[in-house]
């Protein structure tokens, strides 16, 4: 056996000639990596990994780039053929295969250790919200917890949920958070589990009248708490949040060991989601693991690891994120119980040093500016009031890392080994989906006996009635509902019956209440038809506690999908019984009403125009007329003064000049009746154009 092969110590490099063992014990007290990109965090992260797999430690990997999924890049053999699907094509796979023989050699390491790796625990790359993994399905983390997890859950899962729908709420000012907590909290008082749909309906109706001393409406009014559940219902309907309750359930207990009980090392890839939808599930996970932490019995061995690579934005220093309170809770609680928290980052500056006080392991590799390595110092000296040996910094290179532990004096420099996996980079879900094991669907025939089921006493069990001597019975699933449609403006009052008759999921614990049509009138009998043969009814429909949630169900669905027509025209709606061509005729005959109406209102008015118009046109014809014979006469007498003063023989006569004059004033006088005569026309074309 290697001198490195020792138990309960973790082989991660050199230092000179001599081997770096880390203590796994000691991971209990948590550990932290820093380093700038291209350092090695991520050979040092899975060389810690696959060193606690070999000590079969199992590990829930949180892996938000799709590196940590290289971990089952395992090949026993180290063949070309192994390494050919995850070489890049302007790689040859047997230099590849070569290179990490060799360099697996260098460090003393086999192809037996990848085969014991291999068989130490079973790998699984998780994926959320999608199915190229294994999905997970996040329903259980809305189920009640023990009392003394309520608070601190409560808060970061309302945070979280607000989160994805864009609302960045403040615990204390926001009353979205206020009433979204309460609503949580008063049903996980009551032992009640919350899921998304009855969290709708129940924000626009809250199951309270008072929040603190204010009465709901008035601490927050209907209209907003509507606008605040139809963001809540978005989130819901939309296709992409489905896939969230789709594939195993977030169980701690089972991401870390098998049902046989194997240990496992879950990779759970959250690079596929957006920035709101990893904090939102990061959040879930993390509360999950304290709900299943503070069930284990206490230990001072190192039981199972959180791994988080990269915790920019979950964990910074001033800001208070949703997942930074569960985070700080296992970092401050998770060592009594034998839960070692490795955390990773390449930024200094988005730490929380006071938090991570409690770590006991710091991992330091190269970082990027001069200003990253004062503020870890900093940091450092101010966690641990102790002083740092900085001239280590500058011996920090690719794959040199400084280990500095509470359990030795002085900090060691050393290099990471070689890792057993092939580290291919970040995987993208195609290459995730080549590594998963897809689970076959069997589908179950539907069979039918001649036996009829059992049904609990406590189930209402109907038969379709028909007049046929015998039949073959289908489970169904009835509804009948009432829906009360109201429009306090447009005086809809309106309560409408509505039945459903539909089949069940496989399962039998849901039914699509989209696909509902109306059956008024089916008939149902209290016995089924002797000599009759019955399919088999799934195991959902036999328990009594799947209606209510069917019950939840069809409410969200009907207030979704169920509408009432009306018409609307011209300011009238129809009634809730009204044709669409008895409306029609309503509107047409409203409308001629209200042309009545108006030309009754504007007829005195158009008469006393018409009347203004006949005084103004008989005043523009007369003003015309004047204008015309003035225009005559002046004409006249201008032509017989010119003429007689060019015929006078002894030049201009007084009499001649008098004429002359007068001439010249009825040219005025035309000038003035021509204005007139402009005017009257202004006059009577004002009257016209208000007539019009």
């Amino acid at each position: 056996m290697e001198e490195f092969e020792k138990p309960g110590q973790f082989y991660l490099g050199k230092s000179g000639d001599a081997y770096t063992l880390y203590d796994s014990k000691e991971l209990t007290t948590h550990a932290v990596c820093v380093g700038m990109t291209g350092s090695g965090k991520t050979g040092l992260g899975i060389a810690l990994l696959e060193e606690a797999a070999l000590d079969k430690i199992p590990a829930i990997i949180i892996d938000p780039k799709g590196d940590l999924s290289n971990l089952l890049l395992t090949f026993p053999d180290l063949s070309a053929e192994e390494f050919r699907p995850w070489v890049d094509s302007s790689e040859d796979p047997e230099k590849v295969a070569t290179t990490w023989k060799e360099g697996l050699a260098k460090w003393g390491e086999s192809k037996e250790r990848i085969a014991k790796l291999k068989n130490a625990v079973e790998m699984v790359i998780y994926t959320p919200a999608s199915t190229m993994g294994v999905p997970i399905s996040i329903l259980n983390s809305f189920k009640a917890p023990p009392e003394d997890e309520e608070r601190d859950k409560i808060a970061s899962i309302t945070s979280s949920l607000l989160g994805l729908i864009g609302i960045q709420a403040d615990p204390i000012k926001s009353r979205e958070h206020i009433l979204i907590s309460t609503i949580i909290d008063q049903a996980w008082k009551k032992g009640q589990s919350v899921d998304i749909a009855s969290l709708i309906q129940e924000v626009q109706k809250p199951p309270f009248a008072k929040i603190g001393a204010l009465d709901i409406d008035t601490f927050y009014p209907p209209k907003e708490r509507m606008a605040l559940s139809i963001s809540l219902n978005n989130l819901l309907a939309s296709p992409g949040f489905q896939a969230w309750m789709e594939g195993e359930p977030l169980d701690i207990q089972r991401l870390l060991y098998t049902v046989a009980g194997k240990p496992k090392l879950s990779i759970i890839s959250i690079a596929h989601l957006s920035d709101s939808e990893r904090m939102f599930f990061v959040t879930l996970l993390l509360n999950e693991v304290i709900s299943w932490m503070r069930k284990q019995p206490g230990t001072s061995a190192l039981r199972a690891i959180l791994y988080m690579d990269e915790i920019f934005g979950y964990f910074p220093p001033t800001a208070m994120p949703p997942s930074k309170l569960p985070m700080l809770t296992l970092l401050k609680t998770a060592r009594a119980f034998g839960l070692g928290i490795f955390l990773v980052t390449q930024n200094p500056v988005d730490l929380d040093y006071k938090g991570l006080a409690n770590c006991g392991t710091w991992f330091i590799g190269k970082l990027q500016t001069e200003r990253d390595k004062m503020r870890l110092i900093e940091g450092l000296k101010s966690a641990s009031n102790e002083e740092v040996d900085e001239t280590l910094f500058s011996k920090t290179g690719s794959r040199n890392f400084i280990l500095r532990t509470v359990y030795q004096k002085e900090a060691v420099l050393f290099q990471t080994r070689w890792t057993l996996s092939y580290l291919r980079g970040p995987l993208t879900l195609n290459q995730i989906a080549q590594l998963t094991v897809k689970r076959p669907v069997i589908e179950k025939p539907v069979v039918a006996t001649g036996l009829k089921p059992n049904i609990a006493s406590s189930i209402t069990e109907y038969f379709a009635h028909t007049e046929k001597p015998s039949v073959q019975y289908a489970p169904r699933v009835l509804a009948k509902a009432k829906l009360h449609f109201v429009d306090a403006k447009n005086g809809i009052d309106v309560w409408e019956p509505i039945t459903f008759v539909l089949p069940a999921e496989r399962d039998g614990k849901s039914v699509d209440w989209s696909q509902g049509k109306n059956i008024a009138d089916v008939k149902l009998d209290s016995d089924a038809v002797p000599n009759s043969s019955f399919q088999d009814i799934p195991p959902g429909l036999m328990q009594e506690k799947t209606y209510p949630a069917l019950e939840k169900a069809l409410s969200l669905a009907l207030y979704q999908n169920q509408t009432l027509k009306l018409f609307k025209a011209e300011g009238l709606v129809s009634q809730y019984d009204e044709t669409e061509g008895d409306f029609r005729v309503r509107v047409a005959t409203s409308m001629r009403e209200a042309r009545d109406k108006v030309r009754a209102a504007f007829q005195q008015k158009i008469a006393a125009l018409d009347e203004k118009m006949k005084k103004a046109s008989d005043k523009l014809e007369d003003k015309k007329q004047k204008s015309w014979a003035g225009k005559i006469q002046t004409g006249i007498s201008f032509v017989t003064t010119v003429l007689g003063a060019l015929m006078g023989k002894r030049g201009l006569s007084k009499d001649t000049i008098s004429k002359t004059g007068t001439a010249l004033r009825r040219a005025g006088q035309i000038s003035r009746d021509s204005d007139n005569v402009n005017r009257a026309e202004d006059s009577f074309e004002a009257i016209q154009q208000q007539r019009d």
